[in-house]
């Protein structure tokens, strides 16, 4: 049995055996990672990256996973590339996809929509006061969103998440906590093609919507570059992974990343501040950022 082959010349693919295209259905032909198993690694992302073992010097001894990629050269290039394939619960950076989804059925006009505080006391004390949609990501005010996952319901919720191809798209668990502790899962290779759809104005949303989310995850910039993205750490449910993901324009070229680390420790915990200086350190050690 074979196929035809529509990228590469006629006479290097003329007959492909059987098991190749098992391996080209499995895997695809683009530049998306194949889907993998909630929690396990599967089949390298294609097109073949640049593997970077001398990244692990920047996670201070802990387990952890780095791809960055240069959306103007599609070019990729990974610390750990097992691990970038293996899926964790996303924690705070899911409420990228929930601002999209708030956002998109109308359950919040916009970004400054206050939702009130309702008096719980939080540890974080920056929690504890009225939120807008920029204000609580900024702050990672979990509550702001679980009441926005309230508004939007399970069906509309499931909707949507199914339409994004998020991570494993299984929000069972609480409606209000499923990313935190529930069946949600996404590897760092599919933390990175969700940005670069919402980065292209790929995703199934408004192109309002993803500029205003665009808008709100910006962290800093100056002349010389923007830098945006979002934290997380998931510290209900074990292993305790912290995430940071997002991108950098600089330097005339975008460049998409996702980091996630866990601490060396058993009894330790990775959050997404300690993972967000990960990822600086290492788009320094590139001559990216000052």
């Amino acid at each position: 049995m074979s196929i035809a082959c529509a990228r590469g010349p006629r006479a290097a693919c003329r007959a492909v055996p059987i098991v190749l295209l098992v391996a080209v259905l499995v895997s695809g032909c683009g530049g998306t990672p194949a889907v993998t198993a909630p929690g396990r690694p599967g089949p390298a992302a294609t097109p073949a990256a640049e593997v970077k073992p001398e990244w692990q010097a920047y996670f201070q001894g802990n387990t952890g996973a780095f791809v960055l990629y240069n959306l103007t050269q599609n070019r990729y290039a990974r610390y750990d590339p097992a691990r970038c394939a293996t899926r964790f619960l996303p924690a705070s950076t899911f409420k990228i996809l929930n601002s999209l989804i708030g956002l998109e059925t109308g359950v919040i006009p916009d970004e400054n929509y206050v939702i009130k505080w309702d008096g719980t006391h939080y540890d974080i004390a920056a929690w504890n006061q009225d939120h807008t949609l920029k204000t609580a990501i900024r702050d990672s005010a979990v509550w702001y969103y679980q009441e926005l996952a309230r508004r939007v319901g399970s069906e509309k919720m499931q909707h949507y998440v199914d339409a994004a191809g998020y991570g494993n798209r299984d929000i069972s668990g609480p409606l209000d906590a499923f990313w935190l502790e529930g069946g949600l899962r996404i590897s760092a290779d599919e933390q990175v093609e969700f940005l670069k759809r919402l980065y292209r104005g790929e995703l199934p949303f408004s192109q309002r919507s993803m500029d205003i989310v665009k808008e709100i995850l910006v962290l800093e910039q100056s002349g010389d570059y923007r830098f945006s993205g979002k934290t997380g750490s998931v510290q209900r449910v074990t292993p305790h992974v912290g995430w940071f993901v997002g991108y950098l324009e600089a330097k005339g070229d975008v460049y998409i990343f996702a980091l996630n680390d866990e601490s060396a420790n058993p009894d330790g915990f990775a959050t997404g501040e300690q993972a967000k200086k990960f990822a600086w350190s290492l788009l320094q050690s590139e001559g990216l950022v000052p």
